[in-house]
């Protein structure tokens, strides 16, 4: 008898490495890499396990319907606008401060600049890992929202939000009680839906911060 999907076991067998005849040039080399190191590939294995399971037990909160409709609104408002509306507000301030028009256009410049470069970057990351998403390779995970891409390595919404959080709020740090805990809760929603892993999420943010640093640099080098 098939167990309900909230109880449905994971065993370590259950997940499964892809045929290398089926990878891009970056993923197959990664695996041949690890072919050669038994005690890295043996670690690489414990944590997808232990990724998985993770994953599994953040997506059980999508039974309640509330829990999924309140994250599917968080992850819409993640699309992007709430980052427009953000930027929006913190150029009202820098206009209500009085700085020099040039000086605010580079400064929204830079943030969207920064932005793109990451979007670039996630794009060329999703098309050489071609990772599936939880849903496709799991039976037990419930999909929660219609995905905008296939692949799931790294979360672009992830990446974008903390990208936009840290550098937004380094130029406002009024707003990072607003931003922060939105930011958590985009990450978590990716989870929570079905959408991610959270290797997804944590790599998708690591990059959303690596960005934002360079990007708050170049703004400050260029409006001294």
């Amino acid at each position: 008898m098939r167990l309900p999907k909230s109880t449905m076991p994971l065993s370590p067998r259950s997940v499964k490495e892809p045929s290398l005849d089926t990878l891009p040039n970056l993923m197959r080399y990664f695996y041949q890499f690890l072919a050669g190191k038994p005690r890295l590939h043996y670690w690489q294995k414990k944590l997808l396990h232990w990724d998985t399971r993770l994953c599994l037990q953040v997506n059980l909160l999508s039974h309640q319907k509330w829990v999924a409709q309140f994250f599917k609104g968080i992850s819409r408002l993640g699309d992007g606008w709430f980052w427009l509306l953000a930027l929006v507000i913190v150029t009202v301030e820098w206009v209500w401060q009085a700085q020099a028009p040039h000086l605010i256009m580079i400064k929204v410049v830079a943030v969207v600049f920064t932005s793109s470069c990451g979007y670039g970057l996630y794009k060329l990351l999703k098309i050489h890992t071609v990772r599936p998403r939880p849903y496709q390779v799991h039976q037990a995970i419930t999909l929660g929202e219609r995905p905008l891409d296939v692949f799931s390595f790294p979360s672009g919404h992830t990446l974008q939000a903390v990208l936009w959080t840290v550098m937004l709020g380094y130029q406002a740090p009024v707003l990072l009680w607003l931003l922060l805990p939105f930011t958590l809760l985009v990450a978590l929603s990716r989870l929570v839906l079905g959408l991610h892993y959270p290797s997804d999420v944590m790599v998708g943010a690591g990059i959303g911060a690596a960005f934002a640093f360079v990007g708050n640099r170049l703004s400050d080098y260029m409006t001294p």
